[in-house]
């Protein structure tokens, strides 16, 4: 007995520090993959038209007038979006100045966030089958006692390594992880508010800790609310339902959602966090705010067609392709092998291995959600692609992970190879010729010339050709499973050497004329000179000026408005054609600055006996 002691003691210190390692290892794959895809040039370029200067500059002026309840945006509210993205940029003016990485940090943050939690809800409980679940409660091993087996931990980092990835990875999240807008901080909160509900209701073994993960739900849905509205609880809200009525019919669903999930103290949580904004701002602005941001921003969005955001009933089907790729492929493939109407089967599994089922509703609730709603935009479902990573995930941990005794074989899986291929072909070819079918945007013209003259997308094409031979070597050699690091690879490599060096580009030819002209301003407005812009609103100029423009859009409108003005003189932007058509005498312009699609000039108003 007193010579196993010391085998004890170093056995347990070696689990210790190989415990550690991991947890360092995990810390260090999530920044890793969050750092490529979020924060790696987040400053390289300026504020995006027409947008994210509403939000910036919104939050710009919430942080100089000190006025936290309603926003504003060129002196008039804004009511589009509830505050907490506001007050996110605008601690951050008082941490680290006005900046466009300011802006945007609260997105990125956000986003690294959502992708470690995804990553610790995987470790834990992404079982590439619910079987394996059951093993990680019965299996004791002799060399390790009660511990896990072994195909499980592999099954387990498998999902979260890869699953944690493609949170990040993949089109839309980086877009908008990168954008100081609303969307990502709102996708962050919903899919952390599932995260955390699934975290809770796969641990009732400890009643405490399911109780701590159940309010972090309502607490992260109530952000999500601070955030965007009543869409912030609803489609979390719908997920969790739809499970438990999944699970247990929708009678006996709904009791046990309510007898577990601590509604009372939960409901009383979220409406501690959210009720005492929409009061306060609904004081301070009456009907105005109710019939704007519960009206127009939300009612009128679902059921009709705003600001001309009309599409197909297919949309989102074509979004999702091209916003996850190159992983979209894989998607039909991750479903099915679920057996999605399989109820007995999922009835029978542990609640440890039910992620995929969850993910799968969860999925299927938000495309469904914003494929009924009339207004359509491709950020819409954004919420939905940490999901479909969890799917993805899971699934090509089954083929890394087999069981013993799994067959290998898989119509699914092989189709779903094929059908990779074919869009790495694609993307090859589409990356390629891209510069043929640039060029609508009128603000920025030469933008096909100059990509080709950059041969950004040529190297994007030679990536996505590698990784097609690549790929094409896996499956002839019976290595298809390791297909999907080729892809990891492969798209890292566009988002650094393509992707993020075309958008700084972009930037250069569509936004930097616009700050050079906001600078211009600056320097040579005179006392109490008026700013205008005629044509097409650009919140930019608002931003960079710091100053009250007034917008026109048309130029018979504009004339309109220069015949109110007194006389004087004022300092109008827009397109050399735009000005031309307002008729001005030439005697009474001066033209300040010309950069890229747009001229500032100072225009002469006489008036009679001037």
């Amino acid at each position: 007995m007193t010579l196993s002691a010391p085998n004890d003691s170093s056995t347990a210190a070696n689990s210790t520090q190989s415990h550690q390692r991991e947890i360092w290892l995990s810390v260090l794959w999530v920044a890793v993959v969050s750092g490529i895809a979020f924060f790696w040039g987040l400053a390289s370029t300026g504020l995006v038209d027409e947008t994210e200067p509403l939000f910036a500059e919104a939050a710009r002026q919430m942080y100089e007038t000190g006025d936290w309840i309603t926003p504003y945006f060129n002196d008039v509210t804004r009511f589009d979006k509830p505050p907490l993205v506001y007050w996110l940029m605008a601690m951050g003016f008082h941490v680290f100045g006005v900046s466009e990485w300011t802006v945007r940090l609260p997105s990125a943050l956000s986003a690294a966030g959502l992708v470690g939690l995804g990553f610790w809800t995987l470790r834990r409980f992404g079982f590439a089958r619910p079987e394996l679940a059951t093993a990680h409660a019965t299996v004791s091993t002799p060399d390790a006692p009660g511990s896990l087996s072994r195909l499980s931990q592999r099954s387990l980092i498998a999902t979260a390594v890869i699953g944690s990835a493609l949170i990040a990875l993949n089109p839309e999240t980086i877009v908008w992880g990168r954008i100081g807008v609303s969307d990502m901080l709102l996708t962050s909160c919903i899919g952390s508010a599932l995260f955390a509900f699934f975290l809770g209701y796969s641990q009732p073994e400890f009643p405490q800790r399911q109780r701590n993960w159940y309010l972090a739900a309502y607490a992260l849905m109530a952000l999500a609310v601070l955030t965007k509205g009543p869409v912030g609880v609803g489609l979390p809200g719908l997920t969790i339902a739809g499970f438990w009525i999944y699970l247990n019919g929708p009678i006996k669903g709904i009791r046990a959602a309510l007898a577990e999930m601590h509604v009372v103290k939960g409901s009383i949580l979220f409406l501690v966090m959210t009720v005492p904004w929409f009061v306060l701002v609904t004081i301070a602005n009456g009907q105005a705010y109710i019939d704007s941001f519960f009206g127009y921003h939300n009612i009128e969005r679902f059921t009709d067609v705003v600001n001309g955001h009309s599409a197909p009933w297919y949309f989102y089907f074509l979004v999702v392709t091209v916003g996850f790729l190159p992983w979209s492929p894989v998607i039909p493939w991750a479903i099915a092998r679920l057996k999605p109407l399989g109820f007995k089967y999922w009835r029978s599994q542990s609640r440890q291995g039910q992620l995929g089922l969850f993910a799968l509703i969860w999925f299927l609730v938000v495309f469904a959600f914003f494929t009924v709603a009339v207004t359509k935009l491709p950020s819409y479902v954004l919420p939905l692609m940490p999901a479909a990573a969890v799917l993805v995930g899971l699934a090509w941990s089954d083929r890394l992970c087999p069981q013993p005794g799994q067959t290998r074989s898989s119509l699914g899986f092989g189709l779903s190879l094929g059908l990779s291929l074919l869009f790495l072909g694609i993307l090859a070819f589409a990356t390629f010729y891209s510069p043929n079918w640039m060029g609508d945007d009128p603000s920025m013209p030469d933008l096909p010339e100059q990509v080709r003259a950059s041969g950004i997308m040529v190297w994007a094409a030679i990536i996505w050709t590698l990784a097609l031979v690549v790929s094409i070597g896996l499956i002839v050699t019976k290595r298809g499973r390791w297909l999907w690091s080729v892809k990891l690879i492969a798209f890292v490599a566009f988002v650094l050497m393509s992707l993020l060096p075309a958008y700084q580009l972009a930037d250069q030819i569509r936004q930097q004329p616009l700050r050079s002209i906001a600078a211009t301003t600056l320097e040579v407005q005179q006392p109490d000179e008026p700013i205008y812009m005629v044509g097409f609103m650009k919140p930019t100029l608002v931003f960079y000026t710091q100053k009250l423009v007034t917008y026109i859009y048309e130029p018979d409108e504009m004339t309109q408005a220069l015949a109110e003005e007194p006389a004087g003189t004022v300092l109008l932007v827009g397109t050399p054609a735009e000005i031309d058509q307002l008729g001005w005498p030439e005697t009474q312009q001066e033209s300040l600055l010309v950069e890229g699609t747009y001229e500032l000039v100072r225009l002469v108003l006489l008036r009679s006996g001037g």
